[in-house]
């Protein structure tokens, strides 16, 4: 049988470690050729693809910047030929009161968590235009479908990635092109587990426990949950799919 994503490429933002690394590691699993785009230095993700012979490069970038997303895109285009699959992944979630939020702090949130999507699809779109197939995955959050203190300026970004989301795929549908968002609930992985007391005085773990208890399926969600359904949506199985907002958080958001 022939890998699901063989002959794809697929550029994953934000993909050095935590979810990102995960998305990477299951598409180039299954054939694809993933370039790994991050300001952090992701040799462990390169190493883990490396082990079982996956194909993978990467490219240092802050894909809030145009210049930077702009370089990527030579660079995939250069090495690689193009991007057919786009994982917007890369984000910021700081806890922060209104009172004590700064603009420039909103600024940078928005930047990285928004602004960098509409930079990249403006950036791959045209590629995939002419060869008349995409895949545009872009991450939200269940945050959205809850009511969480601290979080204004993170929920508005995320909010604002669901209706680009939905916009896009207006534009794109026409072209093979589908646009869809994943919603994962607070996931299991070491950027989580070193926030710290930063959430209402709660600990990680505790933040895990309480949230758990609220789900339908009653414990913390990890990557692994999570890379099934961007598989699905990258794929031609998939290929009627688009617009949508699926939250991967065990039915702690329900409806809406």
């Amino acid at each position: 049988m022939t890998p699901r994503h063989q002959g794809k490429v697929a550029v994953i933002t934000g993909a050095a470690s935590g979810i990102g690394r995960a998305f990477a590691a299951r598409l180039a699993s299954e054939g694809a050729h993933v370039v790994v785009a991050d300001r952090a230095n992701a040799d462990e993700t390169l190493a883990e693809i490396q082990s079982f012979d996956g194909k993978v490069s990467s490219i240092a970038c802050d894909i809030s910047l145009e210049r930077d997303v702009e370089q990527l895109g030579h660079h995939v285009e250069a090495e690689v030929g193009g991007c057919d699959i786009l994982v917007n992944n890369a984000g910021l979630i700081p806890s922060c009161q209104l009172e004590e939020l700064t603009f420039a702090e909103w600024r940078r949130i928005m930047a990285t968590n928004l602004d960098a999507m509409f930079l990249t699809c403006k950036r791959f779109v045209p590629r995939m235009r002419a060869k008349r197939w995409g895949r545009i995955i872009n991450m939200t959050s269940n945050t959205y479908g809850q009511v969480t203190k601290g979080l204004t300026h993170y929920i508005a970004s995320k909010a604002g990635v669901i209706g680009f989301t939905r916009a896009l795929a207006s534009e794109v549908g026409v072209d093979g092109i589908t646009v869809n968002a994943i919603g994962p609930g607070f996931t299991r992985t070491p950027g989580t587990l070193a926030l710290g007391s930063g959430y209402r005085g709660m600990s990680s773990e505790e933040l895990f426990d309480v949230l758990a208890q609220r789900q339908a399926i009653p414990r913390s969600p990890t990557t692994a949950d999570l890379v099934g359904t961007l598989s699905f949506l990258a794929s031609d199985d998939a290929a009627f799919i688009t617009a949508q907002t699926i939250y991967v958080d065990g039915g702690l958001v329900r409806g809406g």
